[in-house]
């Protein structure tokens, strides 16, 4: 089930069979419960997630208040800081809504990008878009919050 859970993630769409498999290998469903905090902002970052279904909000995160920078909903990922060695999460992520998402170890995930150079091209080009998407949506939330039009 987790295989064919997988293949039908946008992010993982066209990768070759035997890639799939082994990310398939690494992968653990996981369920969140509304407002659930899946990740923690300047927390260690440990596991990069593909959300199956549900919602999550990434957040920017102060003493007391938290901005919503991005929603996703299937199809999207989170939680790329786990491809970084030595690297805190950026954004706080909490479910909107009961949500589930496949949970890949960071370690693992790295070690699978590491020993398939393929493999691991075509996840940090794919991952690259994730952040370069997040930039975009924190400068337009920052710039709605400013009260300029983009």
């Amino acid at each position: 089930m987790t295989l064919s859970m997988l293949q039908e993630h946008a992010f993982v769409r066209g990768l070759k069979p035997n890639q799939l498999e082994s990310l398939a290998a690494q992968v653990a469903p996981v369920r969140f419960e509304e407002n659930e905090i899946v990740l923690v902002e300047g927390a260690r970052s440990a596991a990069f997630y593909l959300l199956v279904s549900g919602s999550a909000a990434i957040e920017l995160r102060a003493p007391n208040y938290a901005v919503c920078v991005q929603e996703l909903g299937p199809g999207s990922v989170f939680g790329w800081s786990a491809l970084l060695d030595e690297q805190d999460t950026l954004f706080q992520v909490r479910a909107r809504e009961r949500t589930v998402a496949l949970r890949i170890d960071g370690q693992k995930l790295k070690a699978l990008c590491r020993n398939d150079a393929e493999l691991g091209s075509e996840i940090l080009r794919r991952t690259l878009a994730v952040v370069a998407g997040r930039v975009k949506a924190t400068e337009m939330r920052f710039a709605e919050m400013c009260g300029v039009r983009l």
